[in-house]
C-alpha cells in the first residue's frame, strides 16, 4: 500500500514538473522577449541584445598522439579516465549582438594532470636495505580566447511554416597556451639521499585566425536546433588546423534563460620545436556538450 501511494506521489511530482515547464516556456513565448531561434534579433535596430553561456565539454572519447622531447605517446581516453586526471576546467561564451553585427568571445581552460610515484628495492643486492624512490608527474594543460566579429547574412521565417531562422558568419583571431610537461625524480634513501631529476617539454603560445558559422531555425516557441562550426590554426604558430563541429537544441523554458544540449566534435594538429626536440598535440574528440544561457 505504501508502495503504491509512494509511486503515485512520484507520478503526480513529474507531472507537476512538467506542468511548470510548459507553462514557464508559454509565458517566456508570450513575453516582450522574442523567440528562442529570434532571440539575436531585435526590432529596435539600436538596441544592444548580450547573452551570457557557460558550458561543459564532456569528451567521451580522446585520441591521438602527444610528443614531448622527440618521444610520442598514444593516446586513448575515455570520459571516466579524463575525469580522474582533471584538475580543473571552465569555459563561457560571451556575445553581444546590435541589429545584424556582433562580437563573441569564447574562453576555455582545461588542466590534467597525473602523478605517479613507486619504491623499488633492487634484487641484487637486498641486504644493503636500498630503496630508490621514483615519481613521476605529466602536466597538461589548453586555454584559448577566441575573439570573432560576427554577421548576420540571412533571417527571416519559413514561407510555409513561418519558423525563425537565421545564418551567421564570423572571423577573428584565437590566442592559444598550450603545455605539456613530463617531470621526473629517482631518489636514493643512503647517505645525504641524493635525488635526480629531469624535466622535458614546456609550454607554447601562438595567434591564429579563426572562421565560424552559426545556423538555427525555431521548432517551437521554445525549441531551437542549431548548428554551429569554427576553423583555425591555417598553419599559423604551428597550428595546422584546429577545428570544432557542435550540433544541438536549445530549450528557453524561462524568459531570459535556456538549457542547451548537444554533441560537439574537436581536432586540432599542432606541432612545433622545443630546446629539448619536437613538441605536438594532434588529438580528436567527441562527446555532450551542455550548456546554460542567460540574456539580456
Amino acid at each position: 500500500m505504501k508502495q503504491g501511494q509512494a509511486k503515485a506521489k512520484s507520478v503526480r511530482q513529474i507531472l507537476a514538473l512538467t506542468l511548470c515547464s510548459f507553462i514557464s516556456c508559454t509565458a517566456a513565448a508570450q513575453s516582450s522577449e522574442p523567440a528562442t531561434a529570434a532571440s539575436l534579433t531585435s526590432k529596435e535596430p539600436d538596441d544592444w541584445r548580450f547573452l551570457a553561456t557557460p558550458y561543459l565539454f564532456l569528451p567521451l572519447r580522446t585520441k591521438g598522439t602527444s610528443t614531448v622531447a622527440d618521444t610520442s605517446v598514444d593516446i586513448d581516453l575515455d570520459l571516466s579516465k579524463t575525469l580522474e586526471l582533471l584538475n580543473a576546467a571552465f569555459s563561457v561564451r560571451l556575445e553581444a549582438w546590435n541589429g545584424r553585427f556582433g562580437v563573441v568571445a569564447d574562453l576555455y581552460y582545461v588542466h590534467l594532470r597525473l602523478d605517479k610515484g613507486a619504491t623499488i628495492t633492487p634484487p641484487r643486492n637486498p641486504q644493503l636495505d636500498i630503496d630508490i624512490d621514483i615519481d613521476v608527474e605529466v602536466d597538461a594543460r589548453q586555454g584559448w580566447i577566441n575573439a570573432l566579429a560576427g554577421y548576420r547574412i540571412l533571417e527571416g521565417n519559413l514561407a510555409n511554416s513561418g519558423r525563425k531562422y537565421f545564418v551567421d558568419v564570423g572571423a577573428g583571431l584565437r590566442w592559444n597556451r598550450l603545455k605539456q610537461e613530463v617531470k621526473a625524480r629517482a631518489g636514493i634513501n643512503i647517505g645525504p639521499r641524493p635525488e635526480f631529476r629531469n624535466r622535458l617539454g614546456g609550454k607554447q603560445s601562438w595567434w591564429e585566425p579563426t572562421l565560424s558559422a552559426r545556423g538555427a531555425i525555431g521548432i517551437t516557441e521554445c525549441l531551437t536546433i542549431a548548428v554551429r562550426t569554427e576553423l583555425g590554426g591555417f598553419g599559423a604558430g604551428g597550428d595546422d588546423l584546429q577545428w570544432n563541429l557542435l550540433a544541438g537544441f536549445d530549450w528557453r523554458a524561462w524568459k531570459t534563460t535556456s538549457l542547451r544540449f548537444g554533441y560537439q566534435y574537436y581536432s586540432i594538429d599542432y606541432s612545433d620545436r622545443l630546446s629539448d626536440g619536437r613538441f605536438a598535440y594532434d588529438i580528436t574528440q567527441h562527446g555532450p556538450y551542455i550548456a546554460a544561457t542567460w540574456r539580456w
